[in-house]
């Protein structure tokens, strides 16, 4: 791995933990504040960007990104975009260049749907579920060994989305990912009032029945107000539907600090990034993620529990779901 990312793995500091039901966040700090950048929320609301399909016939895992700010704009990892086509996710952090056009990597969160209903994207306030940022996350990296390219493995995000679907009781006339956050609003609101933003405070790592899913860490503590609730509601959907499984006793601070030596002495494959600097694909043992540095900063790591298992998983349920249709 990098020093620059290993040394910020291993300086990080971790809040006090806070819980609710089957999920435990420690909120994540580091030193600095590095406030170069704005969030995709602030530059939508100010009317600085305009997020659009490729053209008029669209392409599925592409988008326009025409950045009007007069400073970047960070576009986070697994962030939705509602509106155009299709809903869409980012493949990957972007810190678009000010002023700029820019074609951006997506994945499509609505496999039903493929006509117009808004001539632009907006913000939908969701990121992709834990499980469907994991799987992602683990496509793009062989994506990028294998052609260099930020693609997805689009089924795989669809089969994520129809089994969150298919655990939360949701039948969505466009298969939407957008639909099963609508549904478990009020679960969700309840995760949110249970972990609030701390004065600092730059990430979460977050454990569900004592076991690390994974973090997210951003350079700006303004920025990450920002990003709070979005990231959240990405991991309380998977606390919400493993609720009711066994528990197992755990020492969360231990696995925290285990989690993040793990992380330290992941692989590192560095890839020119979309926008500002570079894109770093991290792979361990135990851990996937990715991480974007510029001018020897980084600027948002996501980390993720590798679970190896959960592909063959995947292939069945798709033999299942292949098999009902």
């Amino acid at each position: 791995m990098e020093e620059l990312i290993a040394n910020y793995l291993q300086h990080m500091e971790l809040g006090e933990i806070q819980e609710h039901k089957s999920m435990s966040v420690f909120p994540l700090y580091n030193k600095g504040d590095n406030g170069l950048y704005i969030t995709l929320k602030e530059a939508l609301e100010a009317d600085l960007l305009t997020i659009t399909e490729v053209d008029n016939y669209g392409s599925v895992p592409e988008l326009k990104v025409i950045n009007q700010a007069t400073v970047p704009v960070l576009l986070l990892d697994g962030e939705e975009l509602a509106g155009a086509k299709q809903n869409r996710v980012l493949n990957t952090t972007i810190l678009l260049k000010e002023k700029s056009e820019t074609i951006i990597p997506v994945s499509c969160t609505e496999q039903g749907r493929w006509s117009y209903n808004s001539l632009k994207f907006t913000e939908s306030g969701n990121l992709a579920s834990l499980m469907v940022r994991r799987h992602k996350s683990a496509s793009v990296n062989q994506s990028l060994k294998k052609s260099g390219l930020f693609r997805s493995d689009q089924r795989m995000v669809w089969d994520g989305i129809d089994e969150i679907s298919l655990k939360s009781g949701v039948k969505s006339r466009t298969r939407a990912m957008q639909d099963v956050y609508q549904s478990l609003e009020e679960d969700l609101r309840e995760y949110h009032l249970s972990f609030p933003v701390r004065d600092g405070q730059k990430g979460i790592l977050v454990m569900v029945k004592g076991e690390v899913m994974g973090l997210d860490i951003v350079s700006c503590s303004i920025a990450y107000l920002n990003l709070h609730r979005k990231l959240l509601k990405s991991y309380a959907l998977e606390a919400i539907l493993m609720e009711g499984e066994d528990e197992d006793g755990f020492n969360g601070l231990d696995k925290a600090k285990s989690f993040l030596d793990e992380a330290s002495l992941s692989m590192d494959e560095k890839h020119e990034s979309v926008g500002y600097g570079w894109d770093h694909r991290l792979e361990g043992p135990g851990i996937l993620g990715s991480s974007l540095t510029y001018q020897d900063q980084v600027i948002h790591t996501a980390l993720f529990k590798n679970i190896p298992d959960e592909n063959q998983k995947m292939s069945i349920y798709r033999q299942r779901r292949s098999f009902r249709m």
